[in-house]
C-alpha cells in the first residue's frame, strides 16, 4: 500500500529589491566597460521586467545558494512544523556553491537542526522537480512521513563582468575583436537568483493541503546533443570537453566555467520535445486539457509563450490561455527554483479552490530533458 502525498506549505526567498533591466548592467558590470550590444534585443524578447540578484548596489555579494536555500526552508516553520521535524531534505539547484560537498548537505550545515536523509539534485531547471519527486517517491513508498523539497539558483556571480576580463583581455592580445560571445552573453540577461521551498507530507494538513497524483520524467540526451552547459566546452562534433581537462590558462581565458548556450539547438527543439514529452505523460495517465484548471510552464521567455500554445494546439492539446499561470516577468528565469516560485505565487494568490488541479511543467535545454507534475486541491 502507498502513502497520498501532500503538499501543505510552499514557500520562497528572493534577496534583496528587484532589479530593472535598466540597472543590471550597473550591477552585474560591463564586459571591457562596454554595453553590451545584445542586452536590449534579449530583453525586448525575453519581456522580463525585473529579477532578483544576491548581490548589492556595490557588487557584494549578499548570499550564496545555499543561505538562499535555507532561508526559504526557514519560512515553512510554524507551531505545527519545525525543522527537527524533517525526515528528508532533497534540494536541487544548477549552481551549487561548491563542487563538493553536495548542495543539500550544505544546506543542512546552516539549518543545524538534526540528522536526517539528504539527496542534492543536479542538472539544469529539471533538478527542483527531481528533487520535489525524490521527496514524492519517498513518502509514496512510506520510507518517510515528510520531505522537505527546494528549488534554488545563485547564478548572478557567475555573471559578472569581472568572471569574463581575462578571456576579453586574450582576446585583444590575439588582435580578435574584444567581444563576448553571443552563446555566453545572451544568458547574462536570462537569469536570476532565488529560492523556494515545499512541504511534503503523507496527511492534508493546514488550509489549502495540495495532494501530488503524479509526477513523470522525459529525457532525449539519448538523440539529441548538448544545448546549455558550463565547466566545459562544446566541440566541432557536438561533444563536451571537460574543465578538467583543460588547463588552468584556459580555465580563465576561455571563460571554461560559464554558463553558455546553443541557441540554434535550442529554438529546434525545445519546444518541439516539450509537447512530445507532455503529450505522452498526458495520455499516459488519461488526462485531457479539459481535466486542467491551472497550467504553470516554466519558459525561459516570454518569447516562447505563444509558439508553445500553438505547438500544443497544432498537437490536439491546447490549453485555454486563460489558464496559463506565468510569473517570469517579475521574477525572471531561476532555473531550478521556477516551477517553486510560480505554484508559491498561486499557493498564496486565493485563487485556488477544492477540486482545482495544476499542471506543472518544466523543461530544461541541458541536454532536453522535462518533468511533469499533476496536482489537486483538496
Amino acid at each position: 500500500m502507498s502513502s497520498k502525498v501532500y503538499i501543505n506549505k510552499v514557500e520562497k526567498f528572493l534577496p534583496n529589491n528587484p532589479v530593472s533591466n535598466d540597472e543590471m548592467e550597473d550591477i552585474l558590470g560591463k564586459i571591457n566597460h562596454t554595453p553590451s550590444k545584445s542586452r536590449r534585443l534579449i530583453l525586448r524578447n525575453n519581456r522580463i521586467q525585473t529579477r532578483y540578484y544576491a548581490l548589492d548596489n556595490q557588487q557584494k555579494i549578499t548570499h550564496n545558494n545555499a543561505e538562499l536555500t535555507a532561508l526559504a526552508i526557514n519560512k515553512l516553520v510554524a507551531d505545527d512544523f519545525s525543522l527537527n521535524d524533517i525526515d528528508i531534505l532533497s534540494c536541487g539547484t544548477s549552481t551549487p556553491d561548491v563542487l563538493l560537498p553536495s548542495h543539500a548537505a550544505m544546506v543542512h550545515g546552516l539549518l543545524k537542526n538534526k540528522s536526517v536523509e539528504l539527496n542534492s539534485s543536479s542538472g539544469v531547471c529539471c533538478s527542483g522537480m527531481n528533487a520535489l519527486k525524490y521527496g514524492f517517491l519517498a513518502i509514496k513508498a512510506e520510507t518517510a512521513n515528510n520531505a522537505v523539497c527546494t528549488g534554488s539558483e545563485r547564478v548572478s556571480t557567475w555573471m559578472m563582468a569581472n568572471k569574463f576580463e581575462a578571456e576579453i583581455t586574450n582576446l585583444e592580445a590575439l588582435e580578435e575583436q574584444p567581444i563576448l560571445a553571443f552563446k555566453k552573453d545572451f544568458l547574462r540577461w536570462m537569469l536570476s537568483d532565488g529560492a523556494g521551498a515545499m512541504l511534503l507530507e503523507n496527511q492534508p494538513k493546514g488550509s489549502l493541503p495540495i495532494e501530488i497524483l503524479w509526477m513523470e520524467n522525459y529525457s532525449y540526451a539519448h538523440e539529441l546533443e548538448t544545448c546549455m552547459y558550463a565547466g566545459g566546452e562544446k566541440m566541432e562534433d557536438g561533444s563536451i570537453k571537460a574543465w578538467s581537462e583543460f588547463s588552468t590558462d584556459e580555465w580563465k581565458n576561455e571563460s571554461v566555467f560559464s554558463l553558455k548556450q546553443d541557441v540554434k539547438i535550442l529554438d529546434e527543439f525545445i519546444l518541439k520535445k516539450g509537447v512530445e514529452s507532455m503529450g505522452d505523460a498526458m495520455k499516459k495517465y488519461q488526462i485531457s486539457p479539459e481535466n486542467i484548471t491551472y497550467f504553470l510552464p516554466h519558459i525561459s521567455s516570454v518569447f516562447f509563450k505563444d509558439k508553445l500554445y500553438n505547438e500544443f494546439k497544432h498537437a490536439g492539446l491546447e490549453i485555454a490561455k486563460d489558464k496559463w499561470f506565468i510569473n517570469l516577468p517579475k521574477v525572471g528565469n531561476v532555473g531550478a527554483a521556477s516551477i517553486y516560485l510560480m505554484l508559491e505565487e498561486l499557493y498564496h494568490s486565493n485563487k485556488l479552490k477544492s477540486g482545482d488541479t495544476i499542471m506543472l511543467s518544466v523543461p530544461e535545454s541541458g541536454r532536453f530533458s522535462y518533468a511533469y507534475a499533476f496536482l489537486k486541491v483538496v
